[in-house]
C-alpha cells in the first residue's frame, strides 16, 4: 500500500471512490440474501447463541458439517456486534473487504511490475462488476477473494526476506482462513506453500526455506484439527473439510441422479433449472437439452422417470438408480463426450458465460425474442468478461514476476472444476485477482522496475 499511496494518491482515492459507489449500487439494487446465505446465517446463530454448530429442526438443534466454520464465524461476529440477521451491515463490511482486496493486488502489481501496472490493476479490480456484484450477497466469495489477494501480496513480501516474520504469519492466516471458508480454498495453500520454498531459497539456504514452508503447512492445518475431532465425535465420521455434496452423514445422496446429470449437463442454466430442483420442486422435461437423450425411446423413458419424480418431488433410491442406468448407457455410447467434451464445455461455460447470475436477468439470456434488453445487456457483460480474460492472456507476454504462481493457481482450479457436474460462473471468480494483475500488466507499455520498496 505505501507505494501506491505515496506516488499515486489521487488515482488510489479515485479508484476506491468509484469502486465503493459501484458496490453500494449493487447492495442497493441487487442484494441477494437467500439460499446458501440463510444456511450460513442459521449455522452462525445456533453456534454463537446456542453453542451448537447446526440447524434448527422441530426436535431441536441438530449438528451439521455441511459447511466449514470460516464464514459462519464471520457472520456470527457481525451478528454479535450489529444485531442478529442484520445482513445489511454484513454487505457493507464486504464492500470494504473487497476494496481492501483491490488495494492488495494493486500493491502486488506496483511492487513486482511497475507503479503504472499497480494503478491499472487497481482500476480494473475496483471497477470490475463481476467481483463487486458478490459483495451484495452474504456468501464466501468476497472473503475468499480477500484471502487470495492477501496471500499473493504476502508471498511477494515474504520472498524479499524469508523468515518467521509478519509476512510468514500473514501467509499462514490467508491460506488457513481461505480453506476454512470453503473446501476449494485449500488450493491456495497448494500453490503458495511450494512458492514459499522456491522463492525463499534465493535468499536463504534450501533447507531453511523448506523448513519455513513445512512450518507454514503445519500451522495452516492446525485449525482443522479441532474441526476434524469435532466431526469425529459429534458426527462419527472423518471429515477434515466439507463433503463434496454438502451433506450430513445421515443424508441420502442420489448418486445415480448426479451421474445422469453429469452425462449431459454443460451449462449453468441446467444447473439452476434441473439439478437444484431436486428435491422439493418439480422438474420440467422440456428444459432438457437434446444431448440428454439419444433417440425417441430414451426421451420417452427420461420423461417417464421425471413424471414419477414429479409425483412425489422426492428422488428416491430406486428412481436415482434408474437415472443412473440411463447415465451408464449414455456413457458407453459417448465416452469421449462424457470424459472430455462435457467437462471442457462446463469449464468454458464457467469462464465465458455472462456473469449475470446475481442480477435479475433470465437464465436463458440468449433468447432474444423473449427479452431483447436483457439479451443485449448479457452480450455486453459477456464481452466485458472476455475483454478481462484477453487482457490477462496478453499480460502473460509481459513476463510479470511470480507469473508461474499466478498461472499455477488458475490451472489447479481449472483441473478441480473439470470434475464438477454442475457448472456455476462463480467458481472461476477466485481466479480474478490473477486476471486483474496480468491485465494490469498488459495495459502498461512494458514491465519496468518498481519504485524502491518501503
Amino acid at each position: 500500500m505505501p507505494l501506491l499511496l505515496r506516488h499515486a494518491k489521487k488515482h488510489v482515492l479515485t479508484a476506491l471512490g468509484l469502486g465503493l459507489l459501484l458496490r453500494l449500487w449493487f447492495i442497493h439494487y441487487y442484494p441477494v440474501v437467500d439460499g446458501d446465505s440463510l444456511v450460513y446465517g442459521e449455522i452462525a446463530r445456533n453456534w454463537f447463541w446456542h453453542g451448537i454448530y447446526g440447524f434448527t429442526h422441530s426436535t431441536g438443534i441438530h449438528p451439521t458439517l455441511i459447511r466449514l466454520p470460516g464464514y459462519p464465524f464471520f457472520l456470527g461476529i457481525c451478528f454479535f456486534l450489529f444485531g442478529i440477521d442484520h445482513y445489511g451491515i454484513v454487505l457493507l463490511l464486504q464492500a470494504v473487504i473487497d476494496l481492501c482486496s483491490c488495494l492488495l493486488i494493486a500493491s502486488f502489481a506496483a511492487r513486482t511490475v511497475s507503479r503504472r501496472a499497480g494503478i491499472a490493476t487497481l482500476y480494473l479490480a475496483a471497477l470490475c462488476p463481476f467481483t463487486a456484484n458478490y459483495v451484495a450477497s452474504p456468501l464466501t466469495e468476497t472473503p475468499t477473494l480477500f484471502c487470495i489477494a492477501l496471500g499473493i501480496y504476502a508471498l511477494a513480501r515474504y520472498a524479499e526476506r524469508p523468515g518467521f516474520n509478519r509476512w510468514f504469519w500473514t501467509l499462514v492466516f490467508s491460506i488457513s482462513y481461505g480453506a476454512l471458508l470453503r473446501p476449494d480454498g485449500a488450493l491456495l495453500g497448494l500453490v503458495l506453500v511450494p512458492a514459499m520454498f522456491w522463492y525463499g531459497r534465493k535468499h536463504v539456504p534450501a533447507a531453511r526455506s523448506a523448513t519455513l514452508a513445512l512450518a507454514c503447512t503445519l500451522l495452516t492445518l492446525a485449525p482443522f484439527v479441532p474441526w476434524t475431532i469435532r466431526n469425529a465425535r459429534t458426527m462419527h465420521v472423518f471429515q477434515p473439510l466439507a463433503p463434496r455434496y454438502a451433506n450430513d452423514p445421515t443424508e441420502y445422496i442420489p448418486r445415480g441422479w448426479n451421474r445422469w446429470v453429469q452425462s449431459w449437463s454443460g451449462d449453468y442454466a441446467s444447473t439452476a433449472e434441473i439439478y437444484w430442483n431436486v428435491n422439493g420442486s418439480p422438474l420440467d422435461a422440456t428444459l432438457l437439452p437434446s444431448r440428454a437423450f439419444d433417440g425417441p425411446a430414451e426421451k420417452m423413458e427420461t420423461a417417464n422417470l421425471i413424471a414419477k419424480y414429479n409425483h412425489t418431488e422426492v428422488m428416491s433410491p430406486a428412481l436415482s438408480a434408474a437415472f443412473g442406468t440411463l447415465a451408464q448407457q449414455s456413457i458407453r455410447r459417448h465416452p469421449f463426450r462424457f470424459y472430455v467434451a462435457l467437462p471442457l464445455m462446463r469449464l468454458a461455460d464457467m469462464w465465458l458465460r455472462p456473469r449475470t447470475e446475481q442480477l435479475w436477468i433470465d437464465l436463458r439470456w440468449w433468447q432474444y425474442e423473449h427479452h431483447p434488453a436483457e439479451t443485449i445487456f448479457s452480450w455486453s457483460y459477456g464481452a466485458l468478461n472476455l475483454l478481462y480474460l484477453l487482457l490477462a492472456v496478453w499480460g502473460l507476454r509481459r513476463r510479470v514476476p511470480f507469473t508461474p504462481v499466478l498461472a499455477a493457481y488458475v490451472v489447479v482450479r481449472c483441473l478441480l472444476l473439470l470434475t464438477l457436474e454442475t457448472p456455476e460462473p462463480r467458481y472461476t471468480l477466485e481466479c480474478f485477482p490473477m486476471i486483474f494483475i496480468l491485465a494490469g500488466a498488459a495495459l502498461t507499455a512494458q514491465v519496468t522496475s518498481p519504485p524502491p520498496a518501503s
